[in-house]
């Protein structure tokens, strides 16, 4: 029992490291076991007839309408309980006439037919007798003699017709006898084959499984190995799953603090693009200011020129002198309040890498590993300990192994199975004897109906070939008489051999049809087995009989049955035996003690991860300053409506273009080339003064955006990341030895889980895999539905059908052959009319006037 011990030093681990139970169990790696070594087995136990199969299933259908009822379980366990004729007087017992009247009711279909051949046997030889009596005393037909009658040729025909009929219904069923005979035989000569396959089978069977138990054995270092190498990782892997569970809410916390350190940098750049985009439109603004007053004045000089007073001139320079006015600034950034105060609170946080310190709280959390290691000797101390019971467990299995009798069992086995095999093989050459002995009669059989129908065949083709309708009974030619002899020899060859075909097909068929509808239908359906399942049956002081004969013990659940369908299925013998009764594995991969020193040493547990500092005083307090920096006291929306105004009144481009497409309407002169000179003026102020206004503008709009969204709740949001920062640290200092106890839990868990999946692989490869007897379900199925169903019985039962058939059938073919024999024999004497009385009726002989022409009787009688 060591390796069970062993086993459980690992699985008792993760039951009793603590009270408390872990949050959740994850999943244990997933080992790769492989697969058990197996080989294919070749034995295919199904059997395909072939064409011949329509024949059987024809049987089958005849065997259902003379036998309809179902298998009988219950009649035939009680039977087999009242075990009749033990004793005299047990017929006479009224529950023993009960079951006799039942077994009578099931067979009754068998009885009548039966009786019905035992009649045919016993009167058809009895009728052959008389008729040969009474044509020996010139009756039935016997004498040579022919009335004449008028539908003579009718009834020829007839009975030639008849008679061709019911010898080709004859000539049907000897060949399906003689079909079924040479399968039969066919069949017997390749079994060798397939009881080869089937010792095959077996010894793959017993070879195979000692090398999968040992292949189960060596997979027990696949969990080991995996086992030591978390092990010897003790630290790194345990402390990394302390440092990922800490990391849930430690990471989160620095995340926000970093963020946090990187707003106040670009809190800083805003600030500065503020103060210097400012500054640049306050200046901006003022030259451009200047440079359009300028173009006013001298645009409004060249207006109040004489050209302008004249009438094609008057109206343009009106318009144009109006729309002077629009040519000035927009918007006024020379009020917009400065940010140079909240600019040097910002300078006065940013002496203070607060990036820097969250880095080093990054630095101390991720050195986590490393004091989990430091801090739990007390693990580390019981690793070594562990380590040995790894050892020592592959080596007990084997010992135990090797303790089991396996190989014992197998070599005995073996060595009855290679026994078995050499008295198969010694005594096949007999079997194939008997079975041409068997065949030979058959044939006999055979060539007896075939004999007869040669003589009908022969008689037909005789007679008919002959025959002359003009020559009359007594001056028939020699052919049609001989063909009226065949036909009268086929009739005394069917007396002489309908009564022994009869005998055999009575009791081929009692006897293969009962094995049809008690052996192989039930069989097929499993009905068989759950009548020898039934308990005290087979056995009255068991109520299992198989587990009575395998352990000794027949309350065990163990069937026919189920042993058969798990086998069918290629199930494990363990499984399909309940071997658990004699080897109960559960119980070898199953106990739980001497896990206590291992289990107290990480129960006390006692982890300490103060020296972790997240981020400390100062770097909370540059936080704080950061919040109370004013930058949320800006003005931001005076800088908004200020930088959403654009910088001129009207568009300069615009303006310019316009001025000088009204320069186009005056006359050529000095005027019109004034204005454009104007109007380039104005375009050149709007590039060099106006674009730069408008991207520094552009630059004024994104600063005070990102600082009106982070000034948006700054100081709650500093607050939060503070409380996270304290919150993780917290979690630190205080409770960083619970969630060392339940991950070291976990990683127990998991050192555990390769063991489990190693004990349910076990366990589900020798329930599924390890013995197969798939080989003891074919050798069944080879025996009993394949040789002596599809084999012997579907054969035999086909060759009763076909010859049964042949031998009714002999009936009404004696009766046409006498009836046509009449007509194709010379006969002795015939009747004689005058063509006045009869016409053409009546064979013309030659008259004697005055004189009857008598009737000429032959003392030579014809058979």
């Amino acid at each position: 029992m060591a390796v069970e011990l062993c086993l459980l030093l690992l699985l008792f681990c993760g039951s009793t490291i603590s009270e408390v139970q872990p949050i959740y169990k994850p999943p244990p790696g997933t080992l790769d076991f492989g697969f058990v070594p197996s080989k294919t087995y070749d034995t295919g136990a199904y059997h395909e007839p072939g064409s011949i199969g329509i024949l059987f299933k024809i049987v089958h259908a005849f065997l259902y309408l003379v036998q309809p009822n179902s298998f009988p379980q219950d009649l035939i366990r009680k039977v087999a309980q009242q075990q009749l004729g033990k004793t005299q007087g047990d017929y006479q017992k009224p529950e023993n006439v009960v079951l006799t009247l039942q077994a009578i009711y099931y067979e009754i279909g068998f009885i009548v037919s039966a009786a019905l051949g035992l009649l045919f046997i016993l009167l058809l030889p009895l009728v052959g007798l008389c008729f040969c009596m009474c044509r020996c005393c010139d009756n039935c037909g016997g004498e040579m003699h022919q009335r004449q009658k008028k539908n003579a040729d009718c009834q020829r025909s007839c009975f030639a017709t008849f008679l061709f009929v019911a010898s080709l219904i004859i000539s049907v069923g000897v060949l399906c006898a003689y079909a079924a005979n040479q399968h039969l035989t066919n069949q017997v000569r390749g079994a060798k084959k397939l009881v080869n396959s089937n010792f095959k089978d077996l010894k793959i069977f017993l070879n195979d499984t000692p090398a999968q138990i040992d292949y189960l054995v060596s997979q027990y270092n696949t969990a080991k190995d995996k086992a030591l190498s978390d092990l010897n990782n003790v630290g790194p892997v345990l402390g990394t799953r302390v440092q990922e569970q800490l990391g849930k809410e430690v990471r989160p916390a620095l995340d926000a603090a970093l963020t946090m350190a990187g707003a106040i940098r670009e809190t800083k750049e805003a600030l500065e693009n503020v103060s210097v985009s400012v500054e640049v439109l306050q200046e901006g603004t003022e030259r451009l200011h200047a440079n359009l007053t300028d173009v006013k004045t001298h645009l409004s000089n060249t207006l109040n020129d004489s050209a302008c007073n004249a009438a094609q001139a008057a109206s343009t320079c009106n318009i144009i002198r109006n729309s002077l006015s629009q040519l000035n600034i927009n918007a006024n950034f020379s009020g917009l309040p400065g940010v140079s105060s909240q600019l040097a609170k910002v300078n006065d946080v940013l002496k203070i890498d607060l990036s820097s310190l969250v880095q080093k709280g990054y630095a101390a959390f991720n050195d986590t590993p490393d004091l989990v290691v430091n801090q739990t000797r007390n693990i580390l101390s019981a690793v070594p300990y562990i380590k040995s019971v790894l050892e020592s467990i592959g080596s007990n299995i084997t010992t135990f192994t090797k303790a089991l009798p396996v190989q014992k069992i197998l070599d005995d086995l073996m060595v009855y199975l290679t026994q078995s095999e050499a008295y198969v093989q010694d005594y096949f050459p007999l079997v194939e004897q008997y079975d041409f002995y068997r065949w030979l009669g058959c044939l006999i059989l055979c060539c007896m109906v075939v004999l007869i129908l040669v003589f009908y065949y022969l008689g037909l083709l005789c007679g008919t070939c002959g025959y002359d309708k003009h020559a009359s009974p007594t001056t028939r030619g020699c052919i049609s008489n001989t063909g009226g002899n065949f036909l009268m020899a086929g009739v005394g060859f069917s007396f002489l051999f309908s009564w022994v075909l009869m005998t055999v097909v009575v009791l081929t068929f009692v006897t293969g049809g009962n094995v049809e509808k008690l052996v192989c239908e039930p069989f097929e359906d499993k009905n068989l087995f759950k009548v020898l399942d039934t308990p005290y049956l087979l056995n009255q002081q068991w109520k299992n009989y198989l587990a009575g004969i395998l352990f000794k013990n027949p309350n065990v659940n163990l069937t026919f049955e189920k042993v058969y369908s798990d086998c069918k299925e290629n199930k494990g013998i363990y499984t399909s035996l309940h071997l658990e009764y004699l080897f109960n594995i559960n119980e070898f991969l199953n106990i739980s003690m001497y896990t206590e020193d291992v289990a107290l040493k990480i129960e006390h547990i006692q982890i300490n991860l103060s020296k972790i500092i997240l981020l400390d005083e100062i770097g909370k307090e540059n936080l704080l300053n950061f919040s109370s920096s004013g930058i949320d006291g800006i003005d931001f929306s005076a800088y908004l409506t200020e930088i959403n105004k654009s910088v001129t009144k009207v568009d300069l481009l615009s303006f310019a273009n316009d001025l000088e497409a009204r320069a186009d309407q005056l006359p050529k002169g000095a005027l019109e080339n004034a204005l454009k000179g104007h109007a380039n003026s104005i375009r050149m102020i709007h590039n060099q003064q106006v674009v730069p206004l408008e991207q520094a503008m552009s630059t004024l709009n994104q600063s005070i955006r990102l600082l009106k969204k982070t000034s948006s709740e700054l100081m709650v949001k500093v607050k939060n990341v503070i409380s996270a920062v304290n919150a993780a640290q917290f979690l630190i200092n205080n409770n960083a030895s619970q969630v060392i106890v339940q991950e070291t839990k976990k990683y127990m868990d998991t050192i555990v889980g390769y063991f489990e999946q190693y004990t349910e692989w076990v366990k589900e490869s020798i329930a599924m895999e390890v013995a197969a007897c798939k080989p003891i379900a074919n050798v069944i199925d080879t025996a009993v539905d394949i040789f002596l169903c599809s084999y012997i019985t579907d054969s035999v039962n086909t060759f009763w059908f076909g010859l049964g058939g042949s031998s009714m059938f002999l009936i009404p073919a004696i009766i046409f052959a006498v009836k046509l024999s009449k007509y194709y024999r010379r006969m002795d004497t015939e009747d004689v009319y005058d063509d006045t009385e009869n016409g053409n009726n009546g064979y013309h002989k030659e008259h004697l006037y005055g004189i009857h022409n008598p009737v000429f009787t032959s003392s030579v009688e014809q058979w």
